[in-house]
């Protein structure tokens, strides 16, 4: 979102919709190139055996409802214009994370193109934890010391908790303290929440509308514990990119 006039709850809250308006909406959604969607299957977490979602009480066993969702969109205004954004969330992954990453584009030309052949620079990345650690984590590309030009990736962290020595509440505990405070800032407003709706509602129609021999080709298996149905992978893959899972 743009940042608005004031820290303002409302105008937060007004910028947001603006987001959300901007959002190109879905087409082709039928095809793996757009939408992925998966269901878990029998696994293990943290060494404890895990029910398919189909064998769960009150699930038909020909279930056809997503627990892993992953799309690529972008968003039609100014700032982000031919910028692609990529989302993915599930249930009963390998482990439970919730994080923001911004992968800068590689530069044009390289001044150490002469020098990194053997090792070829990555991309920079800025990452924003939000859960289980809450921090701003930078990873780039610096000079190992010594006489050779040899450039590696490095790590740069911030984790909240260990710099201010306290336990941080988690999101519902913030939501809980905002709401008795009347803070508003973190909520969304009806129009926001409408045009959420808007966005996914034609999604949501057509896999419904979709006979169940449809439903079942394009519904990706995983197995709980894992990162989730490869395919996924691919959604990514064919645009020269990757995940930010580690």
């Amino acid at each position: 979102m743009e940042a608005p006039a004031k820290f303002d709850a409302e105008l937060i809250r007004d910028e947001k919709v603006k987001v959300m308006r901007a959002i190109r909406p879905f087409v082709g959604v039928s095809e793996p190139s757009a939408i992925i969607r998966g269901q878990y299957k029998e696994g293990v977490i943290d060494g404890r055996k895990v029910k398919a979602y189909r064998q769960e009480p009150g699930v038909k066993i020909n279930s056809s409802m997503e627990t892993f969702f992953a799309a690529k969109l972008f968003i039609d205004n100014s700032r982000w214009e031919g910028v692609p954004f990529y989302l993915r969330a599930g249930k009963a992954l390998k482990e439970k994370k919730t994080q923001i990453a911004v992968v800068f584009k590689e530069v044009p030309h390289s001044m150490f193109v002469d020098d990194i052949k053997e090792n070829p620079l990555e991309q920079n990345v800025l990452i924003f934890g939000i859960q289980p650690q809450q921090g701003v984590f930078l990873k780039y590309q610096a000079k190992v010391p010594g006489s050779k030009m040899c450039i590696y990736p490095l790590n740069m962290n911030l984790n909240y908790a260990d710099y201010y020595g306290v336990e941080l509440s988690d999101d519902y505990e913030t939501l809980l303290l905002d709401c008795m405070m009347g803070d508003q800032t973190l909520f969304w407003s009806k129009k926001g929440i409408e045009f959420s709706w808007n966005l996914i509602t034609p999604l949501l129609k057509e896999w419904e509308a979709s006979d169940y021999d449809n439903k079942k080709v394009k519904l990706y298996f995983y197995e709980a514990g894992s990162r989730g149905p490869a395919e996924a992978d691919e959604l990514i893959k064919k645009d020269g990119r990757k995940w930010m899972l580690g």
